[in-house]
């Protein structure tokens, strides 16, 4: 009977641990980084950085279909700031796996996480893809491998930067202005 009932144990464990495959790296893009942000590590544990970042970023309710799903294919309403790309590699007996998530780690009122759906691993399985809302844990996580605390500039109009050059140059066409009509004057005069 004890026999039976671990091998019941053994056959309910396996598919579970079959289908949990995590990451065992990632890589960080996006504004205010002056390199890719690297991340190695156990990505199905928590209590290290991958980890850590695989469960804020909704990782593998992405990636697998999870029940209940906390997926959604709507964009969540609200801001979302700058964007990060977060490529995950993915082991598998065919070879690594690449799949892209976007992280939004200022969007108001939560950070959010957007995978696309149908990405290609281990050679046939597809994404489930969609947004995930995100908490704290998620900002913190992109925090702590390097993304700036603060929100950078996503490439908008700069006024305050585009005022200054504008005055900037300005001067320097007075000051070549004067220098010119200055040096015609000297030249026009007659010598004494």
């Amino acid at each position: 009977m004890r026999t039976a009932l671990l091998l019941l144990v053994a056959a309910l464990a396996l598919p579970a641990s079959a289908s949990a495959k995590g990451a065992s790296a990632a890589s960080i893009t996006g504004p205010g980084l002056g390199k890719t942000l690297r991340i190695g590590g156990n990505g199905e544990t928590t209590g290290n950085a991958l980890g850590n970042l695989a469960d804020a970023a909704g990782f593998f309710p992405a990636v697998f279909v999870r029940m209940p799903d906390p997926m959604t294919n709507k964009r969540p309403a609200g801001t979302l700031g700058p964007r990060y790309r977060i490529i995950w590699t993915v082991p598998g007996q065919g070879g690594d796996s690449k799949i892209t998530q976007y992280a939004y780690p200022f969007a108001q009122p939560q950070p959010v996480t957007y995978t696309k759906p149908g990405q290609l691993f281990w050679g046939g399985q597809h994404t489930r893809g969609g947004w995930y809302v995100g908490d704290s844990q998620l900002s913190a996580s992109l925090f702590a491998a390097g993304v700036p605390r603060t929100a950078p500039s996503t490439g908008g109009f700069d006024w305050a930067r585009w005022t200054w050059l504008g005055m900037a140059g300005a001067a320097l066409v007075l000051v070549a202005a004067f220098a010119l009509t200055r040096g015609r004057r000297l030249r026009a005069e007659p010598a004494v």
